[in-house]
């Protein structure tokens, strides 16, 4: 069994592409669940969640760490609804965020511009230059977004294990590429790959906990797992907060110990450091 991610541009095709592949293998389809469930379960409110994950950072905005708070916990929401394999996943980046995790499959799906544009004028209702507008709009903040949380360019084919072009191929025979690939030995998760997508469980839990934590807004942490063993390094503004993370951890099923490599410093310390960057 696998995990599958579908990243498309918009209008490109790709979200029909998901829902058939899932029926026909008899997966999952998930997409902006995953946003009410990082909402509900963290305390965040799911419409800036929305906002924070969609729309490109202002000037000012490059200098918060709101967005990478957020990110903590779309990547964990995300981490616990895959962790069971038979999954597609379509939109949000499923592909960066579940990175590391050897029977993810992620596919990207493509498709020209005219096909795009009947397909906006369609489903929104737009006149040609409207969707025309529109789609260059929604490709330009996708593409800074990714970048600015990511660091990375969203159209690298090298982010892909397949890329399917909707010029070339019909729904339904993407549809079969997509299901072969999800048969595929390299796909298939073992005890290793099942190790993997556990640790990322318990670390993407622990990471989402701590951001959640309005208390703990300025710390500056990388959680990872291995085995349950929780690594966590980097900076918090206070004492109470490394008691705080070593609380989160305890009670984080599937966390085992909690390694810490935290440094305390003085908020003023921290915000220098933040702008000098």
């Amino acid at each position: 069994m696998a995990i599958i991610t579908v990243s498309r541009g918009t209008f490109s095709g790709g979200e029909g592409l998901a829902k058939w592949a899932a029926e026909k293998l008899g997966y999952r389809c998930v997409a902006r669940e995953v946003l009410t469930k990082a909402a509900s379960e963290y305390g965040a409110d799911e419409q800036r969640l929305y906002k924070a994950l969609v729309e490109k950072p202002g000037l000012v905005e490059r200098l918060t760490l709101d967005r990478t708070r957020y990110l903590a916990l779309i990547q964990a929401a995300l981490c616990k609804t895959v962790k069971n394999d038979n999954i597609v996943y379509h939109g949000h980046a499923g592909h960066i965020l579940l990175r590391g995790i050897p029977h993810v499959i992620r596919v990207r799906v493509i498709a020209n511009m005219e096909l795009r544009i009947r397909a906006a004028m369609h489903r929104q209702e737009l006149t040609r230059a409207q969707a025309i507008d529109y789609i260059h709009k929604v490709d330009e903040d996708r593409a800074k977004w990714t970048k600015f949380l990511y660091h990375v360019d969203w159209q690298d084919p090298a982010l892909y294990d397949v890329v399917i072009n909707l010029d070339h191929f019909s729904l339904s025979a993407a549809c079969e590429v997509v299901c072969a690939a999800a048969g595929l030995e390299e796909f298939r998760t073992t005890p290793e790959s099942q190790r993997m997508m556990d640790d990322a469980v318990v670390s993407t839990e622990v990471r989402a906990r701590i951001a959640a934590d309005d208390s703990m807004a300025d710390a500056q942490v990388e959680v990872t797992a291995h085995e349950g063993i929780v690594i966590v390094s980097g900076t918090v503004g206070s004492p109470e907060a490394l008691d705080k993370i070593e609380d989160i951890v305890r009670h984080t099923p599937g966390a085992t110990e909690l390694k810490s490599n935290i440094r305390v410093q003085t908020h003023w310390a921290m915000m220098q450091g933040r702008y000098l960057r």
